[in-house]
């Protein structure tokens, strides 16, 4: 069973900077596609960076240009550097990971950004 382990949330004022890691584990493959998520209260889930095994990546038009997403493929591991954090940034982020045409959610963990 695939299971994914994310840290590196947090509180931070306006203008700062957070970088979130997430590790898969429990498969022997290397995921087709990593990414993060979002939710903040009242509102839906959405894609904020994606990263496939070629390199390929993809973001939401309001984080392009501040965040980074990147990964490791061997082992397994995306990280998200986010800086220039505004206020509407403030969601619990949710890693994915794709094995195969199966998904998997992390935990989600929290980031606030103070205005």
């Amino acid at each position: 069973q695939v299971q994914l382990v994310e840290s590196g949330g947090g509180l931070v004022q306006g203008g700062g900077s957070l970088r979130l890691s997430c590790t898969a584990s429990g498969s022997i493959f290397s995921a087709n596609a990593m990414g993060w998520y979002r939710q903040a209260p009242g509102k839906q889930r959405e894609l904020v960076a994606l990263i496939i095994s070629s390199g390929s990546t993809n973001y939401a038009d309001s984080v392009k240009g501040r965040f980074t997403i990147s990964r490791d493929g061997a082992k397994n591991t995306v990280w998200l550097q986010m800086n220039s954090l505004k206020p509407e940034d403030t969601a619990v982020y949710y890693c994915n990971a794709g094995f195969h045409g199966r998904y998997y959610w992390g935990q989600g963990t929290q980031v606030t950004v103070s205005s």
